[in-house]
């Protein structure tokens, strides 16, 4: 597979990534999950050499940069970041591929950006997760004490990438080469071993979310074709009939159920490939 790492200065600091396929071909953007990294997209993109397929390292993930201290993670800081990205590229139009919390920032950019926004492939996640209005306050008091409490909290070093691969593995089900795949882009080289390169802030509960109301006109907003793929079973954070309700709403949308884990791009992505077919053109 030709595969090249990349990279880019934009305000908010450096955004890595990888970058692979075919020159001229359809450019997609592609985001991936919480706490994962570019790497994740790797199984996929050897099943779709047409595309030009960029993988970033979302901010605070992978070999990307963190936010300066004192500052929060929310989603003005991720979009703004890859809207600066696809303008370094120069693209104008583009496609987008997310994974999980990646598919839920490409609804929003999908939604946001109708004249940029070519085509979305949402992969287990669509719309962002939502909270029921009466929990705001207690949403905003955990996290400020769990943003309170953080700095006293130290990472912990692994002698050798095995313990990280088996936390990946027992964490999300995944095979070890899947997790060897997340853990050798997700950690950094210190004394005595490694420690995760993520930001410790992206283990803090979010501030705010949408409502669920405000979830569904911003799906229902999306004007460009989307094909959503979900995995069977279905997760806690999406259960049906929630997630198909959504994947309903969209008004040009298509959606596929694949047996599999969380990770179905990871593990299953030639039947993966298969659901996305020429979605994104020749």
């Amino acid at each position: 597979m030709n595969l090249e790492e990349i990279g880019f200065d934009i305000p908010f600091g450096r955004i890595a990534g990888l970058r692979s396929g075919t020159t001229g071909g359809p450019k997609v953007l592609a985001l991936h999950g919480w706490l994962d990294n570019a790497a994740s997209f790797l199984p996929l993109a050897s099943q779709l050499p047409a595309l030009d397929l960029v993988m970033l390292d979302l901010p605070g993930h992978g070999r990307s940069g963190h936010l300066g201290p004192g500052a929060d993670y929310n989603l003005l800081v991720t979009l703004n970041a890859v809207l600066d990205v696809v303008d370094a590229l120069g693209w104008e139009r583009f496609a987008l591929l997310g994974h999980s919390m990646g598919a839920g920032i490409g609804s929003i950019l999908a939604a946001s950006l109708p004249q940029r926004v070519e085509r979305l492939v949402a992969i287990e996640a669509l719309g962002a997760l939502a909270e029921a209005p009466e929990r705001t306050a207690q949403r905003l008091r955990d996290g400020v004490a769990a943003a309170r409490a953080l700095p006293a909290k130290k990472l912990r070093v692994f002698p050798d990438l095995g313990a990280p691969v088996r936390a990946r593995m027992q964490a999300n089900q995944l095979s070890e080469a899947s997790a060897r795949l997340l853990v050798e882009r997700g950690v950094t080289a210190v004394d005595g071993g490694f420690v995760w390169s993520s930001d410790p802030r992206l283990t803090l509960p979010a501030l705010q979310r949408m409502t669920e109301a405000q979830v569904r006109a911003l799906i229902a907003a999306i004007d460009c074709p989307v094909r959503v793929i979900f995995a069977d079973p279905a997760q806690t954070y999406l259960p049906e009939p929630l997630r198909s309700e959504r994947a309903a709403l969209l008004p040009q949308g298509e959606l596929t159920v694949l047996p599999g884990i969380h990770h179905l791009h990871m593990e299953a992505p030639v039947e993966v490939a298969h659901a996305i077919g020429g979605f994104f053109g020749p």
